[in-house]
């Protein structure tokens, strides 16, 4: 962990307490901007923050999905830490009615900056958790870690959330439901038999109390499925539900004018405002004002409505004069989702440029991201840093920007060599790679997203080893002949996993899957099951938006 500057000369020359606002993608590649050599998107005010501020070349996320990677960026340590880290085939939160979430005891740059002082909203994403034990104990919620106010989304924006764009549960939905059917029907015909030919004595009510309760079961499974948009896919502000499910119309511009009011209620105190966008995740969606506008189809179009948002709330910023007295930070939660193709044959995936691989593996494709900073005085305009840095550093870097005190056990912590130092090697090694399908492809299109887990990967020994600063693109793994220092890398890297791993203190996992399994009496619920838990508190509102 390191500062992403020198914080310390910051606060002496600039004013202490600057207002933070930090905006995360969702599935963005690196590739998507023009700031990052993109030719055919337009990304105007997102290449803005790099000509007028600082570009981070080699800037990388904790993880490769979306819960692990934002449980980092908020706490600023790796999300095993945490029990944030998937030990399973599946590594996010899926449903709103688990029990799993960042833990309350967490310590969160939100509640930092809260002590100090700061006004504190988040609008848009969260995906790390809502309820423990009942349907409103809010104790993973937004609120529980450090933000005064949210408007957003508490899980996740998936295809089962917009009618007409498929499912991700589909096809496992399909085999596993088959599979218990045959495994049901085979217990029956096999117990029927033996109660026949008389080696066991079976009565009919056992018999009839197993098929009930094996079909209650998969009624209540296929009747969750039916209605999994109505139950996950729904919009809060603060502790309430105002849209159950949420309304893919204007969406960004309704989380562009939260952001926009928010602003205009904290212009005499500091501020942090975290912006997460629910874009260009899948299901896609672009308000009118953009669709067919891209040449990137429906992605292009989310993509260009996205940068829009950006410029309006930094436009915000200079109508209320804030520009110099603010830190701007914007990134990806990781790479872009490389295998995601619509049912017609659409590429909805981003672009990771040069970079093997993306979304779900360790790849530069799945981890590089956009890391772009703007804070007028003290980012010169149009500075490259080629420095190896992270997302999880804006913990540190706005904690002591702040005025706060750092966790102890934050350690690490180290000031980066200025953008001008030669370039030194940048060594990566992996223990175990994702098996790509098909074999010469990119990704794994035959699952839709690889697994890091069982046999869909393959493991190492020796690690796999690069030098990034000179194959960026991950083609050719150093052995002993083509590098000198193999073995002493190898060493000092196993050395440093080793240092790590005896590090962690053991805590509860919250991907497991009892945490992860849905959970009926945990289900938020803005009106009752009998209605399927629909309401629109937010179209009553009838609230006028302004043309995009």
């Amino acid at each position: 962990m390191l500062y992403l500057w020198p914080v310390s000369n910051a606060i002496n020359e600039r004013i202490s307490k600057p207002n933070i606002v930090l905006f995360m993608a969702d599935d963005l590649g690196i590739g998507d901007l023009g700031c990052y050599g993109n030719t055919t998107s337009r990304t105007p005010n997102i290449d803005k923050l790099s000509k007028e501020g600082a570009t981070l070349t080699q800037h990388i996320a904790a993880a490769p999905l979306c819960t692990p990677s934002r449980a980092s960026f908020l706490t600023g340590r790796y999300s095993v830490r945490s029990g944030m880290a998937s030990l399973h085939k599946v590594g996010v939160f899926l449903f709103s009615a688990s029990s799993g979430g960042l833990p309350m005891e967490e310590i969160t740059f939100a509640k930092l900056l809260q002590q100090r002082g700061y006004s504190t909203a988040l609008i848009g994403k969260w995906h790390l958790g809502i309820n423990c034990n009942s349907s409103d104990d809010f104790c993973h919620h937004p609120l529980n870690h450090g933000f005064d106010y949210f408007y957003g989304v508490p899980v996740n924006n998936l295809r089962d959330c917009k009618p007409g764009h498929g499912s991700v549960f589909g096809a496992g939905l399909k085999m596993h439901t088959r599979a218990a059917l045959q495994s049901m029907g085979i217990a029956l015909i096999s117990l029927a038999v033996l109660n026949y030919i008389g080696l066991i004595r079976v009565p009919r009510r056992v018999l009839g109390y197993f098929f009930l309760i094996a079909a209650v079961i998969v009624g209540v499974l296929l009747l969750f499925f039916y209605n999994f948009r109505n139950l996950n896919c729904f919009l809060m502000r603060n502790h309430s539900i105002i849209q159950q499910p949420w309304n893919y119309e204007n969406l960004t511009q309704r989380f562009t004018e939260e952001a926009k009011r928010f602003i205009g209620r904290n212009t005499n105190a500091p501020f942090l405002l975290f912006v997460a966008y629910t874009q260009v995740h899948t299901a896609l969606y672009a308000s009118q004002a953009f669709r067919g506008k891209s040449k990137h189809g429906l992605y292009g179009d989310a993509l260009e409505e996205m940068d829009w948002s950006v410029g309006q709330i930094l436009h915000a910023l200079d109508q209320w004069h804030l520009r110099e007295q603010t830190l701007v930070y914007f990134t990806s939660d990781h790479g872009a989702h490389v295998e995601e193709i619509s049912a017609n044959g659409e590429v909805q995936g981003g672009y990771n440029g040069i970079y093997k691989g993306g979304k779900s593996t360790s790849w530069e494709g799945g981890i590089r991201v956009p890391g772009l900073l703007r804070w007028p005085g003290v980012f010169k305009p149009s500075t490259h840093i080629d420095e190896p840095t992270s997302n999880m550093d804006i913990f540190p870097t706005i904690v002591k920007l702040a005025g706060a005190s750092l966790p102890s056990d934050r350690y690490g912590i180290a000031t980066p060599k200025n953008s001008h130092s030669t370039r030194k090697s940048i060594w990566k090694a992996f223990f175990f790679t994702p098996n790509f399908s098909p074999e010469d492809s990119n990704g794994c299109h035959d699952d839709h997203v690889c697994f890091c887990y069982g046999k869909s990967v393959t493991y190492h020994d020796p690690p796999l080893l690069f030098d990034l600063s000179k194959d960026p693109e991950e083609k050719n793994p150093l052995t002993p002949e083509t590098e000198s220092h193999f073995h002493e890398i190898i060493q000092v890297i196993q050395q440093a996993v080793s240092n790590h791993s005896k590090s962690l203190v053991v805590v509860p996992n919250q991907l497991s899957l009892e945490n992860m399994l849905w959970k009926p009496w945990l289900q938020p619920c803005c009106s009752s099951f009998l209605q399927f838990c629909y309401c629109d508190h937010e179209s009553r509102e009838n609230k006028k938006l302004p043309e995009a």
